[in-house]
């Protein structure tokens, strides 16, 4: 099947955060906390497609209780931090949630996303993923990491579908950017 086809069969994204959801870049304080920035369009399309349906699971080996907030704030209820071993939680998680891998979008930029993206019905990264991962990617988006890769990947999904924008219902979904 085309990669066009495939994107019909897709119900649930899972997103690696650093250089994913954010550009990979970590801001130290003086008191030791890591920050890191999203991109607010990345947040409006996984808050929609949530909204719409589609399961967002979040799957990472760092762990932050900024991004923990961040991603619940969006509704995502399967956020997943401080992850060794990404291959067996995908798994659990698929299994919980009743979800085929032939299902899902796998989002990741380098090694340790690398067997959880085989997994999937396609693969996707940013633009400045490491090249093993572009190598097993039906796509590389146009974005880099922390700059609209989400909403790339999310608002192709959900075109396809005829599930993206419909003024008629979406003014009223109380859908927020942020």
């Amino acid at each position: 099947m085309s990669f066009l086809e495939n994107l019909h069969k897709i119900n649930t994204f899972v997103f690696d955060v650093d250089g994913v959801l954010t550009d990979g870049s970590i801001l130290v304080n003086e008191g030791g906390e890591q920050l890191r920035t999203f991109n607010i369009k990345d947040g409006y399309a996984i808050q929609l497609a949530i909204k719409k349906g589609f399961q967002v699971v979040i799957i990472s080996g760092g762990f932050s209780q900024g991004v923990l907030i961040r991603l619940q704030s969006l509704g995502s209820r399967q956020v997943h931090l401080g992850i060794a071993d990404k291959l067996k939680k995908l798994n659990d998680v698929l299994y919980r949630l009743n979800v085929s891998a032939k299902q899902i979008m796998v989002i990741g930029d380098d090694l340790p996303d690398y067997w959880m993206m085989k997994e999937a019905l396609i693969a996707a990264c940013p633009a400045d993923a490491c090249q093993e991962i572009k190598s097993i990617s039906q796509y590389v988006s146009p974005m880099n990491g922390g700059e609209g890769v989400a909403r790339d990947v999310i608002e192709k999904v959900m075109k396809v579908q005829g599930k993206w924008f419909e003024p008629d219902k979406n003014k009223d979904e109380g859908i927020t950017s942020w």
